[in-house]
């Protein structure tokens, strides 16, 4: 094939690695058409071909449809503006790839059922309008309404999960499992109650004061750091302490540590947290269950 040289088919298939098949379908499909027929009908082909089936194999390879290649190679689409599309299009593919890899893993690891399985492939594929009106109901379950108290609003945007475009495995892993939770109608309504009760431990104030369990968590970190015993003598400066900043009584106090101490609420924290790629959150578990011993073990 020098110069103005024609070939045959089956020589253009030898220079190119394709098959004869191959080259006369994308022929036939007017990507690679022959130069001209022989007398006796058969194909000849220019040296041009041999660097336009290149093109097209390069292409196919990188999975471009035919119509899109025949734009290519006709130049009328440039090589840029198709790579650009089918480059975001394989964004989108590969999301959604990562998303079927975290379900099919998670199965793995739970040794989930097939009614399971359908709910956590139906949680990975929400679409991102699918993802914020869940949230979105999850929260307004949370919070009272689509509005609720403005004074909560910093704690809704607080609790709002943003998986990236791009996210890491672990992200996606992360995300099945907090739309599942989310979907726990026991952990609504025992967020449902905090809220309520936080509310009417502020009626009549202004802004949001620190609730029990963060005045629990920064008043028991000196105890637990010096290895107080909840049931000793030495607990009962904290238990008064607690009481007098919470201003409730016993009772409401060991309801309010015991009800923020919920596992799921914090699981949902810690799921939050990597999906936002915050650094993960400092635990309660500790301070509240020291706090809930100690009202116990010092009642009065």
């Amino acid at each position: 094939m020098d110069g103005d040289t024609l070939c045959s088919i089956g020589d253009l298939a030898r220079r190119t690695g394709l098959t004869v098949k191959t080259i006369r379908f994308y022929s036939d499909a007017g990507i690679v058409p022959p130069t001209r027929r022989s007398p006796a009908g058969y194909r000849l082909y220019d040296p041009a071909a041999a660097a336009r089936l290149e093109l097209v194999r390069t292409l196919r390879d990188l999975g471009l449809d035919l119509p899109t290649i025949r734009r290519v190679v006709d130049r009328e689409s440039s090589l840029p503006e198709v790579a650009a599309a089918h480059a975001e299009a394989l964004e989108v593919r590969i999301r959604t790839l990562r998303l079927r890899q975290a379900v099919l893993r998670a199965v793995a690891r739970r040794g989930s059922t097939p009614e399971e399985m359908e709910l956590m492939h139906e949680l990975a594929t929400l679409s991102e309008t699918g993802r914020r009106h869940l949230v979105g109901d999850f929260l307004a379950a949370a919070f009272g309404g689509p509005d609720g108290d403005p004074a909560y609003a910093g704690a809704k945007v607080s609790m709002t999960p943003e998986l990236p475009d791009d996210p890491e495995p672990e992200q996606v892993a992360a995300w099945v499992e907090l739309a599942e939770l989310s979907r726990d109608p026991g952990l609504r309504a025992a967020l449902r109650r905090m809220i309520e009760r936080h509310a009417a431990d502020r009626a009549g104030e202004p802004g949001i004061r620190p609730d029990a369990a963060a005045l629990a968590r920064d008043l028991a970190a000196p105890a637990l750091a010096a290895g107080v015993d909840p049931a000793g003598p030495e607990a009962e400066p904290y238990v008064a302490a607690l009481l007098a900043a919470s201003g409730l009584d016993r009772a409401g106090l060991i309801d309010r540590l015991e009800a923020a101490g919920d596992p799921r609420r914090e699981r949902y924290l810690r799921l939050l947290a990597v999906i936002n790629g915050w650094p993960p959150p400092e635990s309660l578990t500790p301070a509240l269950t020291w706090f809930s011993r100690a009202l116990r073990a010092h009642a009065g």
